[in-house]
């Protein structure tokens, strides 16, 4: 793949290059890919989320080669991280949780979002220091703990919800 290819990928084309708030759009975007892949699938948005692991691990290349084409160092445009590990926030949710477009998943959905931008975007708790390890492994990782602690916290949120239902 030529240059521009790895940058149109690596930055999901017009969403990261246009759009303002990149990385709100990608981890949106993100969202929309793990929701219409559940729901055309019929699994649950964390078996879902599993799927999205190889692309993980191809995003350290892809983000090495698009930074490098670039000129910069984790450069905001670059959203394939933040697309990427967003769905695994969702292995926060129960595997037996079908997926349906009911506004109790689409909930879930939203918490898991909201909480996968704090702690993107605030990088508590370690993150900060995690993302300035090499290249293209800095760029995904710091968004793959974001996801961890996303999960995590959306996981306590659930089962704490049911005590009151």
């Amino acid at each position: 793949m030529g240059p521009n290819g790895i940058v149109f990928l690596a930055t999901l084309g017009p969403v990261g290059q246009k759009c303002p708030a990149p990385g709100t759009f990608g981890s949106l975007f993100g969202v929309l890919v793990v929701g219409l892949a559940s729901w055309a699938s019929g699994w649950s948005l964390a078996y879902t989320g599993l799927l999205f692991i190889p692309l993980i691990v191809l995003g350290i290349p892809l983000c090495t080669r698009a930074e490098k084409i670039l000129g910069k160092t984790d450069p905001g445009e670059i959203i394939w991280d933040e697309f990427t590990a967003l769905p695994l926030v969702y292995l926060g949710l129960p595997f037996s949780m079908p997926f349906e477009p009911s506004w109790n998943v689409l909930s879930w959905m939203t918490i898991g979002f909201l909480f996968f931008r704090f702690f993107d975007i605030v990088k508590p708790l370690g993150i900060n220091r995690i993302q300035h390890f090499g290249r293209g492994f800095g760029v995904m990782i710091d968004d793959v703990l974001a996801a961890a602690y996303a999960a995590v916290l959306l996981f306590l949120t659930f089962t704490f919800s049911l005590s009151f239902l």
